[in-house]
């Protein structure tokens, strides 16, 4: 009897103690949420950032607030996130560039993509479109394949600055392509845009909802998209694996991550929530419109993703020998 009465006495004593834990779990969130996104306001990341942050905020009954911490390539907001408390509180976007690509551009960079934070999901990809000034001679990938291997070094591409996007997805097609196109860096999307438009560089690596207008105009000509399969907003316009560099994907990518060591029920409520809304109608319509498209992940399957994106782009770097401005 009184050892019964003992394993009762346990019992209600391991309940007793793991209720408030279980409470703090189902009380989550309890507070206003702060999303750093470490972009300027306007620009893709910062879009997508707070169409997220609004579904969060339908969806947890508690405000998600936007917090743009701009500067040095993303660096500022991410040191922000990786020193906030872990408790689901203080989360991130964490895009291509800060995590992926600046690993490889920076000696000294204060924050380990992997380490210091926690992967929760990705959330869209943005397919890098090529275009090319009407005057060059290709009217597809194969006949620029062609033209750059006739007359190596003579055809160039603008991009809105070393280390960017752009920059680092012609420098993988002259990899994967055996070609050699030269690069030209400018200070912004607007300038190298403008260029290309002038005519005084031929082509030009870009998200979609800047220079669709012109390749509707005819003042651009549509070569082919970096993505793995054609997207439905573009039908008739190739891929550039399947225009004759097979394998090749270029995207600039946003997810959410959060600092290192967060609960792994927290975390993997997160990315079902993440997930979720990625499926809404109206935020796919959103994408659509930023020339995205949605994805959505595991947290286990974002850690993976982000590991084989710092390989990729760190051989493109180091390859290309590229220099941050």
């Amino acid at each position: 009897m009184r050892s019964r009465l003992r394993v009762a006495l346990a019992c209600a004593f391991a309940l007793l103690c793991s209720a408030p834990a279980v409470l703090h779990a189902q009380a989550y969130p309890n507070k206003p949420i702060r999303l750093i996104v470490p972009f300027p306001p306007g620009g893709g990341n910062d879009v997508i950032g707070r169409a997220m942050a609004q579904k969060l905020t339908e969806r947890f009954g508690q405000q998600v607030v936007v917090d743009n911490r701009a500067g040095a390539n993303g660096i500022v907001g991410l040191q922000a996130l990786m020193q906030s408390a872990p408790d689901g509180y203080t989360l991130g976007v964490g895009a291509a560039g800060p995590m992926a690509v600046n690993p490889s551009l920076y000696d000294k960079l204060p924050y380990d993509p992997v380490k210091d934070f926690t992967a929760i999901s990705n959330m869209v990809n943005f397919p890098l479109l090529l275009v090319a000034h009407p005057s060059l001679p290709a009217k597809n990938v194969k006949e620029l394949i062609a033209l750059a291997k006739a007359k190596p070094g003579t055809i160039y591409f603008s991009s809105p600055g070393s280390g960017n996007s752009g920059h680092l997805a012609g420098e993988l097609f002259n990899t994967m392509a055996g070609v050699k196109t030269v690069h030209v860096p400018y200070k912004g999307q607007g300038p190298a845009l403008a260029d290309l438009l002038a005519g005084q560089v031929q082509l030009l690596y870009s998200s979609i909802p800047s220079v669709m207008p012109h390749v509707q105009t005819g003042r651009l000509r549509a070569l082919a998209i970096g993505s793995a399969k054609r997207i439905p907003s573009l039908s008739e316009v190739p891929t550039i694996a399947e225009s004759g560099v097979p394998g090749y994907e270029a995207y600039s990518w946003v997810g959410m991550i959060g600092p290192a060591h967060m609960p792994r029920e927290l975390t993997q409520r997160l990315s079902r929530e993440v997930n979720d809304a990625l499926k809404q109608k109206d935020f796919n319509d959103k994408l659509n419109s930023e020339g995205a498209l949605p994805d959505g992940n595991t947290p286990e399957q974002f850690t993976v993703y982000i590991k084989a994106e710092i390989d990729k782009w760190g051989a493109v770097v180091r390859s290309a020998n590229i220099k941050v401005d």
